[in-house]
C-alpha cells in the first residue's frame, strides 16, 4: 500500500512550506492522508484484513497528533489544510 513515487513527489510539491521541504507539519500530514485514503479503499475489497485495520489505527492516530499540534501552533495553516485535504475538524 506504499504511495507511488509520482504521487508522493505531486502531495510534497503542493503541501510544501519551501523549496527542499519534505518533512513539515503540513506535508506529513498530506502523505498521512493519502495513505488513509488508500487504505479504507482496500478494506472495500477484502473486509477481514485485520492487520491492515491495526496500521491504519495508527496512521490515523498519528494524523490526528500532528494537526492537533498544527492547530496550536498556526491555526491559520491549520485551517488552510483541512479545507484543501477536505478532513473533517
Amino acid at each position: 500500500m506504499a504511495l507511488l513515487k509520482e504521487k508522493k513527489e505531486e502531495l510534497v510539491k503542493n503541501f510544501a512550506e519551501h523549496e527542499n521541504d519534505t518533512g513539515s507539519c503540513s506535508v506529513q500530514v498530506a502523505l498521512l492522508t493519502e495513505r488513509i485514503n488508500n487504505l479504507t479503499e482496500h478494506f472495500k475489497v477484502h473486509k477481514k484484513d485485520f492487520n491492515s485495520r491495526v496500521g491504519l489505527l495508527r496512521l490515523v492516530s498519528q494524523r490526528k497528533r500532528l494537526l492537533s499540534y498544527l492547530k496550536r501552533e498556526n491555526t491559520e495553516k491549520y485551517r488552510e489544510l483541512t479545507e484543501k485535504l477536505k478532513l473533517k475538524k
